[in-house]
């Protein structure tokens, strides 16, 4: 059982109406006397935000300490103190066959025990995690420039790596300078990858250029955007392509402008109306194409997006703000306006 003292109420965002602002509010604290065995409570020190949350909102993950473990559970591979990351899957049963391939989040309970929607996210001060779920942060990095790892670290080094992407070869990243994207470029940089950034504006070409990006295509002031991205990589087109946004057109532009052969992987999660893939199935049969979705990555793949982090060759571009500004900054990533991503500091 825990030494610490543990509140009875803390702070929260809550959504108390679909598609209106978020409330800070102080909200009841789960007791170290109500968790299960195999949960724990985590006290929150940062919380990313990403387009996710706006989604969720309108129809968390974040990194904190744990300052309790539910009685007479056994095996944990967390003690109280410890540093942990919590994810977008709180959970997984760790039995079924999704769990045993290595694909937990299709796993029914990761699906169900999800952070801000089956279970209480980590936009507040406490929140309660599965001991097996957790990831421990390795010491020496930030818990502030890791939190945004936990959640789009993780989904676009797993979208790489089920891109089957070779060293040497290219890859398109629609949305690169954005929170997803990003990482992404740093991630296929690391892993030997060449890639050709898809963004607009003078500030992210700046940012994808700096990160490693060899060519980069403006999507608003491209005429041809699928002729310019085949040319971009030996007139070709490129071997793979990730798709870190939710719009369906860039989804049917990448088909096209893949070479023979390649693979679509999207991880962006569209809205309700536009969430639909209009490509002539004869394109995707002539050129052989793989079409791909990826939501977010297991535990082991989780660890090697850290040790990427630890190593020197990733590192999130962001921005700390507190969380009373949440609202302010959903509405600046609607708008499209953030470079990198918004990590949200919890108060003590």
């Amino acid at each position: 059982m825990s030494t610490v003292t543990i509140p009875e109420t803390a702070l929260a965002a809550v959504i108390t109406t679909i598609k209106e602002d978020l409330q800070i509010q102080k909200v009841k604290v789960v007791q170290p006397s109500d968790l299960a065995p195999g949960e724990c409570l985590v006290k929150v020190e940062y919380a990313g935000c990403c387009h996710s949350d706006v989604h969720v909102r309108d129809n968390d993950w974040g990194v904190g300490k744990v300052v309790a473990i539910g009685a007479n559970t056994t095996g944990s591979p967390v003690k109280i103190g410890d540093r942990v990351g919590m994810k977008w899957c709180a959970n997984a049963c760790l039995k079924c066959e999704m769990c045993r391939t290595g694909f937990e989040p299709c796993c029914s309970v990761a699906r169900r025990d999800s952070h801000g929607c089956g279970v209480d996210g980590t936009f507040a001060e406490y929140t309660r995690c599965w001991v097996d779920y957790v990831t421990l942060i390795p010491e020496g990095l930030d818990s502030a420039s890791v939190t945004p790892i936990l959640c789009a670290g993780i989904t676009v080094y797993k979208g790489l790596k089920r891109s089957n992407a070779k060293p040497g070869q290219w890859i398109a990243i629609t949305g690169a300078g954005g929170g997803l994207g990003h990482l992404a470029v740093q991630y296929a940089v690391a892993m030997g990858l060449r890639v050709i950034a898809i963004d607009t504006g003078a500030p992210k070409q700046e940012l994808c250029k700096k990160l490693g990006a060899e060519k980069w295509v403006d999507f608003l002031e491209s005429k041809d955007l699928v002729r310019e991205v085949q040319v971009a990589a030996d007139g070709l087109g490129p071997h793979a392509a990730l798709i870190a946004v939710g719009q369906e057109q860039v989804l049917s532009q990448a088909v096209m402008y893949l070479r023979d052969a390649g693979t679509l992987v999207t991880v962006g999660m569209p809205g309700a109306t536009n969430g639909n893939l209009n490509v002539p199935v004869s394109i995707i049969i002539t050129k052989c194409i793989t079409i791909v979705g990826s939501a977010t990555g297991n535990r082991q793949d989780m660890l090697e997006a850290l040790n990427f982090v630890a190593q020197g060759k990733v590192a999130c571009h962001y921005e700390v703000r507190d969380l009373k500004e949440v609202n302010d900054v959903m509405k600046e990533m609607t708008s499209g306006n953030i470079k990198g991503r918004i990590v949200l500091r919890i108060p003590s």
